[in-house]
């Protein structure tokens, strides 16, 4: 395939505040999706480009064409090869067969699931079934109704249970990768150390930082809240971006239901648990409010029906709920970190890298000391102690 350019169109993309930006990639074009085309037959010849996403991390739009709707996602190649992506598509494959309702890449004309070029990756998808009700909603967006949170529980409870068998070992280290490999551990300094090692962009930017007494100050704390639940955390390939967004739904209405799961490109071997404080993190709390309004920054109530409808296929215990509750305040952690690294070793912006560690890594975990925080904390653990009542 002919090398894309790199002087196109930057598309409209969302950043890491409540204001949309300049793309760091260029926006997909017409040519550049009709060579692509060449190389999937089924996927029939371009008639037109439809609509862009505005996610940040890579290129996407909806392309209609006279074999129907398909869905063209670009990677750079730093971010995501092909085996990088194939890892995703394996995983997707698995919950396909298990009878989860997932979109399974399309297969070139040699038979791969991701096409690379010169500078990029690519992967191309049939437009999966379902509304896109949430497709210009912000990460940290609440649901917007109580069935919505209901139904995405019971959603991310079919994807475990379909999960289930996955053995896979964990990903290699690559930007924006989710996982779960230092605070799963009783002693989390050596794996942290470990982490940073393998991606010398994180390194390089932590030299000059006083790290090891941040992190001891805002993450080893919750660290050992976390410790007693450690044997809770039994390992499972999972989505680790479950969000309002990241699902298609049956209608445009209050009362729809999950449809269709999208985006699997930070699953990764992680743990139940994980995901389900990844879609609270992601889902109940509105991070972006934080420097307009200090309160009322997290919905309860969706927070109950997500649990709820969680609860509905895979009941957790009361002391399951403890571990929720002492995990969700370093969940964000290692994605930060990934975060960090794309932003500094790959679209080199500083201002985004020190959103990433200050606002992200260290201050979502520095939230949780204050009131909002442990309000939330609070609510977990009366929903243990309702569970034990029971």
């Amino acid at each position: 395939m002919e090398a894309a350019s790199h002087h196109l169109t930057r598309a409209i993309s969302h950043g890491m505040g409540t204001e949309t930006v300049i793309s760091d990639w260029p926006a997909l074009t017409s040519a550049e999706v009709a060579r692509l085309l060449r190389h999937y037959p089924q996927a029939g010849k371009l008639q037109r480009l439809e609509w862009h996403s505005p996610r940040p991390f890579s290129a996407a739009c909806v392309v209609h064409t006279d074999a129907g709707e398909i869905f063209v996602k670009r990677h750079h190649v730093r971010v995501r090869d092909v085996n990088s992506l194939t890892e995703e598509h394996r995983f997707v494959a698995h919950l396909h067969a298990r009878g989860l309702p997932v979109s399974v890449a399309l297969l070139t004309e040699d038979g791969a699931s991701a096409l690379a070029d010169e500078h990029w990756t690519y992967e191309v998808f049939w437009l999966a079934p379902g509304v896109d009700l949430y497709r210009d909603a912000l990460s940290w967006t609440p649901f917007s109704s109580r069935t919505h949170a209901y139904s995405s529980g019971a959603m991310l409870a079919r994807l475990h249970q379909a999960s289930q068998g996955y053995d896979a070992p964990a990903r290699a280290a690559r930007p924006l990768i989710c996982s779960f490999t230092i605070f799963s551990q009783e002693d989390p300094l050596r794996p942290l150390q470990a982490y940073i090692e393998q991606r010398p962009a994180i390194a390089e930017y932590l030299r000059e930082r006083p790290w090891r007494g941040e992190v001891a100050q805002h993450l080893l704390p919750f660290h050992t809240r976390l410790k007693p639940y450690l044997d809770e955390m039994t390992p499972l390939w999972t989505h680790n971006d479950w969000h309002a967004s990241n699902l298609l739904w049956s209608d445009g209405s209050a009362l729809a239901q999950a449809h269709t799961v999208l985006d699997f490109g930070l699953s990764n071997r992680t743990c139940a648990l994980h995901d389900v404080a990844t879609a609270i993190e992601r889902n109940i709390v509105e991070w972006l409010a934080i420097p307009h309004r200090p309160d009322q920054l997290i919905h309860l109530d969706l927070l109950d029906a997500l649990l709820d409808g969680y609860a509905s296929l895979s009941p957790l215990t009361a002391r399951q709920t403890r571990a929720l509750a002492a995990l969700l305040p370093l969940v964000h952690a290692e994605f930060a970190l990934a975060e960090l690294g794309y932003f500094h070793g790959v679209t080199h912006s500083q201002q985004n890298a020190a959103l990433a560690y200050e606002t992200y890594l260290l201050g979502h975990a520095a939230w949780f000391n204050g009131a909002e925080g442990q309000r939330l904390l609070c609510h977990l653990e009366r929903r243990a102690e309702a569970l034990e009542r029971k």
